[in-house]
C-alpha cells in the first residue's frame, strides 16, 4: 500500500475548524501520551504495511476530548489512506450506510463517531460488511423480493464512543482491535501545552504552561481550549505573553479552579451535597436540579470527578466522598453521611 503524505486541511472549514486540525497530530512519531496505545497501533499498522492488507477494524473509548477523532486520522496518514468521517446518529437509514459503503476504495478508513448510537436496521447492514466485506441488499417488496450481494474492497472501519456498555455485543466483537483511551498526566499535558502554544505563535513560559496543563483535567481539548481563551486575556490584559500570574487571572475568570473544575462540575457537587445531604441521588434528579442533560453529566462531568475520587457511583445513587467537601470547603459530617451497602 502506497504511502501518501498527509492530507492538506479543508479549504472549506470553518476558522475554528482548521485551527483544530493544525492543532491534531499527523503522524503516531506526533502524538503525546497514551503510551501503550501508540505502541499496540504501531504494531498493528506496521504489520498491515508490510502484508499490504487493509488493517483490521478498530474501536476506541474513552470520555470525550482525549483524541479518539486524532487517532483516527492518524491511522490513515500512517496507513497512507483516505479517510470519510460520519458518526452514529448521522446514518439514519441502511441506504445511508450502504451510500457511503459502496464509496469507499480499497484500504480507505471509515471513521464512525458516537458508533454506539448507530440504528439496529443499519448495524444489520454493517456486519457482514465488517466481516465479509459485502453489502446485502433487498430489491422489491413482498413476495417478488430477492436479495443480491455486493462485494466491496477490503476497508477499515475505526469506531469511536465515550460509553462502550452501549456498544452492542455483535457489533463490538467485530472489531479487531480495542483500545481505551485514559485521562493524561500531567506531564503530557504540558508538552501538550507547549507543542500548541509554539504552533499558535504564542510565547509562554513553563509557569504558565504548567498553569493550563494543571487545569486542562488531564483532556487535550480541554487543554487547547484554555490555551486560546489564556492568549486571548494575555493579549487584551497583558502584554501577550502568558505567564503564571497571567494564566492563573484568565482561568480564574473563567471560572476554572486548580483542579480543572468548572462551573458545571462544582453544581453538580454542591447539589448533591446541599440538596440531597451528600447522596445518594439519582443521576436523572442531579439533571433536573440543574438544568443539565444527564447525558453531559455521565459523559462529560462525571469521569473527571470519579477520577479525583469526588463522586461515587453506588446502586442507590451518586455519592459525593470526603475529598469533594474539603475541596469545596464545605464541613464534613461523617455520622450525618447515609451507611451504604
Amino acid at each position: 500500500m502506497s504511502q501518501t503524505p498527509p492530507r492538506p486541511l479543508d479549504p472549506e472549514a470553518k476558522p475554528d475548524d482548521r485551527l483544530d486540525q493544525s492543532l491534531r497530530p499527523q503522524r503516531l512519531a506526533d502524538l503525546i501520551g497514551q503510551d501503550q496505545v501508540k505502541e499496540n497501533l504501531a504494531i498493528l499498522i506496521a504489520a498491515a504495511r508490510q502484508r499490504k492488507e487493509a488493517l483490521d477494524h478498530v474501536l476506541f473509548y474513552g470520555p470525550p476530548g482525549l483524541g479518539k477523532t486524532t487517532l483516527a486520522h492518524v491511522v490513515a496518514n500512517e496507513m497512507g489512506v483516505n479517510i470519510k468521517v460520519t458518526s452514529g446518529p448521522a446514518i439514519e437509514r441502511a441506504g445511508d450506510l450502504a451510500a457511503i459503503l459502496t464509496n469507499l476504495r480499497a484500504g480507505d478508513v471509515l471513521f464512525i463517531d458516537e458508533v454506539h448510537r448507530l440504528g439496529r436496521a443499519v448495524e444489520e447492514v454493517l456486519y457482514p460488511a465488517m466481516e465479509d466485506f459485502a453489502l446485502d441488499i433487498v430489491i422489491g417488496k413482498g413476495p417478488s423480493a430477492r436479495s443480491i450481494r455486493l462485494k466491496l474492497p477490503r476497508f477499515t472501519i475505526v469506531g469511536a464512543t465515550t460509553r462502550l456498555a452501549l456498544v452492542t455485543a455483535p457489533l463490538r466483537a467485530r472489531f479487531g482491535a480495542v483500545y481505551r483511551l485514559g485521562y493524561y498526566d500531567l506531564k503530557a499535558m504540558q508538552s501538550i501545552v507547549r507543542r500548541a502554544a509554539s504552533m499558535l505563535n504564542v510565547t509562554a513560559d513553563e509557569d504558565g504552561v504548567a498553569e493550563i496543563a494543571r487545569r486542562a483535567r488531564g483532556t487535550p481539548r480541554v487543554a487547547l481550549r484554555l490555551l486560546r481563551r489564556v492568549r486571548d486575556y494575555a493579549q487584551v490584559r497583558g502584554d501577550g505573553t502568558i505567564c503564571q500570574d497571567i494564566a492563573c487571572e484568565a482561568l480564574d475568570l473563567l471560572q476554572v479552579d486548580p483542579l480543572g473544575l468548572d462551573d458545571v462540575d462544582r453544581r453538580v457537587l454542591k447539589t448533591i451535597i446541599e440538596k440531597y445531604n451528600g447522596g445518594p441521588v439519582g443521576l436523572n434528579t442531579i439533571a433536573a436540579s440543574i438544568s443539565e442533560e444527564a447525558d453531559t453529566i455521565m459523559d462529560v462531568v462525571e469521569p473527571y470527578l470519579l477520577q479525583l475520587g469526588f463522586l461515587d457511583r453506588t446502586p442507590q445513587g451518586r455519592v459525593a466522598t470526603r475529598l469533594a467537601y474539603e475541596h469545596l470547603g464545605i464541613a464534613y459530617n461523617e455520622e450525618s453521611q447515609p451507611r451504604l451497602i
